[in-house]
């Protein structure tokens, strides 16, 4: 069943017979693929997208309903950013700045996420507030790891096109001394 068969059975079905089990090739090309899953970018995308659905439907069932529209808007980007990574969407539409992007969506939902937990931690005293002031905290911890590892990526980056750079500059000042010592 899972992962799709990469061979699958080239007969066609005979006229009087079925098969075990419906086919549903075209659902599975939605599904990300299983080693993005596996992987710690998709991991944390699944947990950030988990985390704020739970958190969403706590608030949903609390007296504080009023936080509902952050983790529902959250869980919405991390499902975006998850089907957009898995489908590999940033090397089809390059004009995006797609690292900044998650990198600041990653931002603003831990601070976010951390606001509001406090607030439904000390303002209200049902139990679907705390719990989702608990899974906020949550939330914020997973978000955070994930811009610290999205600044540790950009920074890596960032850093490999100043040494190139700094070389092309410190050459064309060499270059510049020579010339002006004659």
């Amino acid at each position: 069943m899972w992962p799709p068969d990469p061979d699958p059975d080239p007969d066609p079905e005979p006229a009087g017979g079925s098969r075990s089990g419906p086919v549903v090739p075209g659902l599975r090309a939605l599904l990300p693929a299983r080693a993005f899953l596996c992987s710690l970018k998709g991991r944390l995308l699944l947990a950030e997208s988990g985390l704020s659905f739970i958190t969403f439907i706590c608030y949903v069932a609390s007296s504080a309903s009023a936080f509902l529209t952050a983790p529902l808007l959250e869980f919405l980007l991390a499902l975006y950013f998850l089907f957009a990574d898995a489908m590999q969407l940033n090397d089809k539409w390059q004009g995006l700045c797609w690292p900044m992007m998650d990198f600041l969506r990653c931002v603003t939902a831990a601070l976010i996420y951390f606001a509001i937990s406090i607030t439904a931690v000390a303002k209200y005293s049902d139990g679907a507030s705390k719990a989702a002031g608990v899974f906020g905290f949550f939330a914020t911890i997973v978000f955070a790891i994930d811009f610290y590892l999205i600044f540790n990526e950009v920074a890596k980056f960032l850093k490999q096109g100043d040494s190139a750079d700094e070389t092309t500059a410190h050459k064309t000042e060499e270059e510049n001394s020579d010339s002006d010592s004659d």
